[in-house]
Protein backbone atom coordinates (compact mmCIF):
# COMPACT_ATOMS: atom_id res chain seq x y z
CA UNK A 1 0.00 0.00 0.00
CA UNK A 2 1.41 3.80 -1.07
CA UNK A 3 1.05 6.34 1.51
CA UNK A 4 0.72 9.78 -0.46
CA UNK A 5 3.35 12.45 0.65
CA UNK A 6 4.24 15.83 -0.99
CA UNK A 7 7.07 15.07 -3.06
CA UNK A 8 9.43 17.28 -1.69
CA UNK A 9 9.95 15.96 1.08
CA UNK A 10 13.65 14.86 0.91
CA UNK A 11 14.56 11.39 3.34
CA UNK A 12 15.75 12.32 6.52
CA UNK A 13 18.54 9.95 7.98
CA UNK A 14 18.73 8.21 11.55
CA UNK A 15 22.42 7.07 12.61
CA UNK A 16 22.13 4.57 15.05
CA UNK A 17 24.56 4.84 17.56
CA UNK A 18 23.87 1.44 19.76
CA UNK A 19 25.87 -1.51 19.01
CA UNK A 20 28.58 -0.45 17.38
CA UNK A 21 30.89 -1.95 19.23
CA UNK A 22 33.39 -3.73 16.78
CA UNK A 23 33.95 0.32 16.23
CA UNK A 24 35.30 0.48 19.37
CA UNK A 25 37.13 -2.57 20.27
CA UNK A 26 34.37 -4.13 22.48
CA UNK A 27 34.49 -0.91 24.92
CA UNK A 28 31.88 1.71 25.72
CA UNK A 29 34.06 4.53 24.31
CA UNK A 30 30.89 6.87 24.90
CA UNK A 31 32.55 10.67 24.31
CA UNK A 32 33.51 8.52 21.25
CA UNK A 33 29.51 8.12 20.53
CA UNK A 34 28.96 11.54 20.65
CA UNK A 35 31.51 13.20 18.58
CA UNK A 36 29.75 10.35 15.69
CA UNK A 37 26.44 12.34 16.64
CA UNK A 38 27.72 15.58 16.01
CA UNK A 39 29.41 14.34 12.73
CA UNK A 40 26.36 13.00 11.85
CA UNK A 41 24.36 16.27 12.59
CA UNK A 42 27.11 18.58 10.43
CA UNK A 43 26.82 15.70 7.47
CA UNK A 44 23.37 16.67 7.77
CA UNK A 45 21.77 13.29 9.50
CA UNK A 46 18.05 14.09 10.93
CA UNK A 47 18.66 12.12 14.10
CA UNK A 48 20.49 9.50 15.81
CA UNK A 49 19.18 6.84 17.73
CA UNK A 50 19.80 4.68 21.25
CA UNK A 51 18.45 1.42 22.54
CA UNK A 52 19.06 0.26 26.11
CA UNK A 53 18.96 -2.76 28.28
CA UNK A 54 19.44 -2.46 31.94
CA UNK A 55 20.53 -6.10 32.26
CA UNK A 56 21.33 -9.06 30.42
CA UNK A 57 20.72 -12.71 31.73
CA UNK A 58 21.33 -16.02 29.78
CA UNK A 59 18.02 -15.64 27.88
CA UNK A 60 19.74 -12.86 25.37
CA UNK A 61 21.56 -15.75 24.11
CA UNK A 62 18.73 -18.72 23.43
CA UNK A 63 19.00 -18.49 19.97
CA UNK A 64 22.67 -18.33 18.97
CA UNK A 65 24.85 -15.20 19.14
CA UNK A 66 24.32 -13.61 15.61
CA UNK A 67 27.14 -14.78 13.43
CA UNK A 68 28.61 -11.00 12.34
CA UNK A 69 28.68 -8.77 15.19
CA UNK A 70 28.10 -6.15 13.66
CA UNK A 71 24.44 -6.88 12.80
CA UNK A 72 21.85 -5.67 15.03
CA UNK A 73 21.18 -7.63 18.21
CA UNK A 74 17.57 -8.87 17.92
CA UNK A 75 15.70 -10.97 20.80
CA UNK A 76 17.63 -14.17 21.83
CA UNK A 77 20.59 -13.65 19.42
CA UNK A 78 23.10 -11.19 21.61
CA UNK A 79 25.81 -11.84 24.00
CA UNK A 80 24.51 -11.19 27.37
CA UNK A 81 28.17 -8.85 27.72
CA UNK A 82 27.26 -6.80 25.24
CA UNK A 83 27.60 -3.08 26.66
CA UNK A 84 24.53 -1.18 27.04
CA UNK A 85 25.17 2.45 28.40
CA UNK A 86 22.01 4.47 29.90
CA UNK A 87 20.28 5.56 27.01
CA UNK A 88 18.54 8.92 27.63
CA UNK A 89 21.97 10.08 29.95
CA UNK A 90 24.19 9.43 26.31
CA UNK A 91 21.36 11.15 24.28
CA UNK A 92 21.60 14.24 27.13
CA UNK A 93 25.47 14.50 26.44
CA UNK A 94 24.55 14.43 22.38
CA UNK A 95 21.91 17.14 23.00
CA UNK A 96 24.63 19.48 24.42
CA UNK A 97 26.54 19.41 21.68
CA UNK A 98 24.86 19.44 18.85
CA UNK A 99 21.55 22.32 18.29
CA UNK A 100 18.77 20.32 15.73
CA UNK A 101 19.72 17.30 15.68
CA UNK A 102 16.79 14.53 16.51
CA UNK A 103 17.46 12.34 19.51
CA UNK A 104 15.61 8.98 19.02
CA UNK A 105 15.52 7.00 22.77
CA UNK A 106 14.89 3.76 21.09
CA UNK A 107 13.39 0.34 23.30
CA UNK A 108 12.63 2.73 26.13
CA UNK A 109 11.72 -0.54 29.15
CA UNK A 110 9.10 1.99 30.21
CA UNK A 111 7.82 -1.09 32.72
CA UNK A 112 11.45 -1.74 34.53
CA UNK A 113 10.94 1.68 36.08
CA UNK A 114 8.29 3.77 37.82
CA UNK A 115 6.30 6.17 35.67
CA UNK A 116 6.54 9.67 38.05
CA UNK A 117 10.19 8.65 37.40
CA UNK A 118 10.28 7.62 34.06
CA UNK A 119 8.47 11.05 32.81
CA UNK A 120 10.93 13.02 35.05
CA UNK A 121 13.68 11.76 32.89
CA UNK A 122 11.87 11.91 30.07
CA UNK A 123 10.81 15.65 30.40
CA UNK A 124 14.11 16.86 31.46
CA UNK A 125 16.12 15.40 28.50
CA UNK A 126 12.85 16.56 25.91
CA UNK A 127 13.44 20.00 27.43
CA UNK A 128 17.08 20.31 27.64
CA UNK A 129 17.14 19.33 23.45
CA UNK A 130 13.75 22.12 23.13
CA UNK A 131 11.63 19.05 21.93
CA UNK A 132 14.07 17.35 19.77
CA UNK A 133 13.19 13.91 21.89
CA UNK A 134 11.71 10.64 20.51
CA UNK A 135 10.69 7.98 22.79
CA UNK A 136 9.98 4.59 21.35
CA UNK A 137 8.48 2.97 24.83
CA UNK A 138 8.74 -0.90 24.86
CA UNK A 139 8.24 -3.92 26.91
CA UNK A 140 11.30 -5.79 25.66
CA UNK A 141 11.36 -9.65 25.47
CA UNK A 142 13.63 -10.80 28.19
CA UNK A 143 12.55 -12.41 31.12
CA UNK A 144 15.54 -12.25 33.02
CA UNK A 145 15.83 -8.88 32.71
CA UNK A 146 12.83 -8.37 34.54
CA UNK A 147 13.41 -10.85 36.82
CA UNK A 148 16.65 -9.41 37.77
CA UNK A 149 15.12 -5.62 38.78
CA UNK A 150 11.74 -7.59 40.51
CA UNK A 151 9.17 -6.68 38.11
CA UNK A 152 6.17 -9.01 36.73
CA UNK A 153 7.16 -10.21 33.34
CA UNK A 154 4.02 -11.49 32.58
CA UNK A 155 2.43 -7.92 33.32
CA UNK A 156 4.96 -5.77 31.29
CA UNK A 157 1.98 -5.08 29.04
CA UNK A 158 -0.42 -3.60 31.12
CA UNK A 159 2.45 -1.89 33.24
CA UNK A 160 3.30 -0.21 30.08
CA UNK A 161 -0.28 1.08 29.27
CA UNK A 162 -0.42 2.82 32.60
CA UNK A 163 2.92 4.36 31.95
CA UNK A 164 1.35 6.17 28.62
CA UNK A 165 -1.87 7.17 30.35
CA UNK A 166 0.56 9.33 33.64
CA UNK A 167 2.61 10.25 31.24
CA UNK A 168 0.03 12.11 29.69
CA UNK A 169 -1.11 13.16 32.96
CA UNK A 170 2.31 14.57 33.80
CA UNK A 171 2.52 16.85 30.71
CA UNK A 172 -0.90 18.57 31.74
CA UNK A 173 -2.03 20.71 34.65
CA UNK A 174 -0.98 19.45 38.37
CA UNK A 175 -1.64 18.31 40.69
CA UNK A 176 -1.98 14.94 39.03
CA UNK A 177 -4.05 11.61 40.49
CA UNK A 178 -4.00 8.12 39.76
CA UNK A 179 -5.40 5.19 40.25
CA UNK A 180 -4.97 1.79 38.75
CA UNK A 181 -3.76 -1.60 38.99
CA UNK A 182 -0.15 -0.97 39.33
CA UNK A 183 -0.13 2.81 40.17
CA UNK A 184 -1.44 4.86 42.62
CA UNK A 185 -0.86 8.40 43.59
CA UNK A 186 -3.21 11.51 44.42
CA UNK A 187 -2.85 15.17 43.94
CA UNK A 188 1.40 15.40 43.59
CA UNK A 189 2.80 18.41 41.38
CA UNK A 190 4.98 17.70 38.48
CA UNK A 191 6.77 20.35 37.53
CA UNK A 192 8.79 21.20 34.98
CA UNK A 193 6.84 19.72 32.20
CA UNK A 194 8.34 18.33 28.78
CA UNK A 195 9.08 21.22 25.65
CA UNK A 196 5.89 20.57 23.97
CA UNK A 197 2.29 20.40 25.90
CA UNK A 198 1.51 16.96 24.41
CA UNK A 199 5.19 15.96 26.08
CA UNK A 200 7.78 14.05 23.48
CA UNK A 201 7.11 12.38 20.11
CA UNK A 202 6.19 8.99 20.32
CA UNK A 203 7.04 5.97 18.04
CA UNK A 204 5.92 2.68 18.54
CA UNK A 205 6.55 -0.58 16.29
CA UNK A 206 8.06 -4.16 16.64
CA UNK A 207 8.61 -7.68 14.66
CA UNK A 208 4.39 -7.42 13.83
CA UNK A 209 1.58 -5.15 14.57
CA UNK A 210 -0.56 -7.39 16.78
CA UNK A 211 -3.45 -5.82 19.17
CA UNK A 212 -1.33 -3.82 21.67
CA UNK A 213 1.06 -1.95 19.40
CA UNK A 214 -2.09 -1.25 17.06
CA UNK A 215 -3.92 0.11 19.99
CA UNK A 216 -1.21 2.12 21.10
CA UNK A 217 -0.09 3.17 17.80
CA UNK A 218 -3.38 4.68 16.88
CA UNK A 219 -3.88 6.04 20.75
CA UNK A 220 -0.25 8.02 21.49
CA UNK A 221 1.55 7.45 18.48
CA UNK A 222 3.56 10.07 16.23
CA UNK A 223 5.68 7.72 14.58
CA UNK A 224 5.65 3.78 13.52
CA UNK A 225 9.15 2.01 13.21
CA UNK A 226 8.98 -1.79 12.42
CA UNK A 227 11.53 -4.12 12.58
CA UNK A 228 11.44 -5.27 9.03
CA UNK A 229 9.35 -4.17 6.29
CA UNK A 230 5.58 -4.42 7.50
CA UNK A 231 3.40 -6.35 5.02
CA UNK A 232 0.41 -4.35 2.88
CA UNK A 233 -1.81 -6.16 5.55
CA UNK A 234 -0.78 -4.95 8.42
CA UNK A 235 -0.17 -1.15 6.46
CA UNK A 236 -4.07 -1.78 5.23
CA UNK A 237 -4.54 -2.59 9.22
CA UNK A 238 -2.89 0.55 10.36
CA UNK A 239 -4.36 2.86 7.41
CA UNK A 240 -7.98 1.45 9.24
CA UNK A 241 -7.54 1.57 12.38
CA UNK A 242 -6.17 5.28 12.38
CA UNK A 243 -8.95 6.29 10.21
CA UNK A 244 -11.70 4.64 12.91
CA UNK A 245 -9.77 7.27 15.55
CA UNK A 246 -9.98 9.96 13.44
CA UNK A 247 -6.34 10.45 12.33
CA UNK A 248 -4.80 10.33 8.86
CA UNK A 249 -1.46 7.52 8.60
CA UNK A 250 0.18 10.30 6.29
CA UNK A 251 0.55 12.49 9.22
CA UNK A 252 2.01 9.50 10.95
CA UNK A 253 5.85 9.08 10.78
CA UNK A 254 7.21 6.49 9.01
CA UNK A 255 10.53 4.67 10.16
CA UNK A 256 12.45 2.63 7.31
CA UNK A 257 15.75 1.42 7.51
CA UNK A 258 18.82 -0.32 5.59
CA UNK A 259 19.30 -4.03 5.39
CA UNK A 260 22.59 -5.10 5.12
CA UNK A 261 23.60 -8.32 3.39
CA UNK A 262 27.32 -9.85 4.69
CA UNK A 263 29.34 -11.51 2.22
CA UNK A 264 30.35 -13.46 5.59
CA UNK A 265 30.77 -13.57 9.50
CA UNK A 266 34.25 -11.51 9.29
CA UNK A 267 33.64 -8.55 6.62
CA UNK A 268 31.11 -5.64 6.90
CA UNK A 269 28.23 -5.27 4.02
CA UNK A 270 28.06 -3.05 0.91
CA UNK A 271 26.50 0.81 1.45
CA UNK A 272 25.32 1.44 -2.07
CA UNK A 273 23.31 -1.99 -2.26
CA UNK A 274 21.74 -1.28 1.49
CA UNK A 275 20.41 2.21 0.83
CA UNK A 276 19.07 0.91 -2.99
CA UNK A 277 15.88 0.18 -1.08
CA UNK A 278 15.45 4.00 -0.24
CA UNK A 279 13.68 5.07 -3.21
CA UNK A 280 11.27 2.18 -2.86
CA UNK A 281 10.51 2.82 0.45
CA UNK A 282 9.62 6.77 -0.12
CA UNK A 283 7.35 5.94 -2.84
CA UNK A 284 5.54 3.39 -0.06
CA UNK A 285 5.60 6.43 2.39
CA UNK A 286 8.81 5.96 4.83
CA UNK A 287 10.58 9.25 5.30
CA UNK A 288 13.00 8.30 7.94
CA UNK A 289 15.74 5.58 7.37
CA UNK A 290 17.85 3.93 9.80
CA UNK A 291 21.64 3.42 9.04
CA UNK A 292 24.32 1.55 11.44
CA UNK A 293 27.87 2.14 10.50
CA UNK A 294 29.90 -0.28 12.08
CA UNK A 295 27.56 -2.41 9.42
CA UNK A 296 29.64 -1.18 6.31
CA UNK A 297 32.93 0.51 8.11
CA UNK A 298 35.49 -0.80 10.82
CA UNK A 299 37.27 2.63 11.00
CA UNK A 300 36.49 4.32 14.17
CA UNK A 301 37.63 7.83 12.20
CA UNK A 302 35.88 7.27 9.58
CA UNK A 303 32.16 8.13 10.88
CA UNK A 304 32.11 11.27 9.97
CA UNK A 305 32.88 10.56 6.17
CA UNK A 306 30.64 7.21 5.85
CA UNK A 307 27.74 10.18 7.15
CA UNK A 308 28.61 12.78 4.14
CA UNK A 309 28.88 9.34 2.14
CA UNK A 310 25.96 8.13 3.09
CA UNK A 311 23.94 11.82 2.38
CA UNK A 312 25.92 12.30 -1.04
CA UNK A 313 24.44 8.46 -2.05
CA UNK A 314 20.65 9.48 -0.68
CA UNK A 315 20.82 12.65 -2.72
CA UNK A 316 21.74 10.65 -5.88
CA UNK A 317 19.60 8.10 -5.84
CA UNK A 318 16.17 10.68 -4.94
CA UNK A 319 17.12 13.46 -6.38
Amino acid sequence: MTVTRPTATAPRMLLVLSENWTLTDGRADLPRAVRWAREAEDAGFDAVMVSEHIVLGPDAAAAGVMGNPRDYALPGNQDPNTPWPNSLLLLAAIASVTERLRLAAAAVLAPLRHPLLMARELGTLDLLSEGRLVVQPTVSWSKDEYDALGVPFGSRGRLLDEHLAIWAKAWGPSPLSHAGEHYSFKDVWFEPKAYRPEGPRLWFGGQRLHGPVLRRLVRHGHGFHPLGRPSGEDMQLLKDALAAAGRDLADLEMIGGTQAVFPDDHSPADLGAALASIPEQLEQGFTTFCVKPNQFIDDPDGVGAFCRDVMRRVEALTG
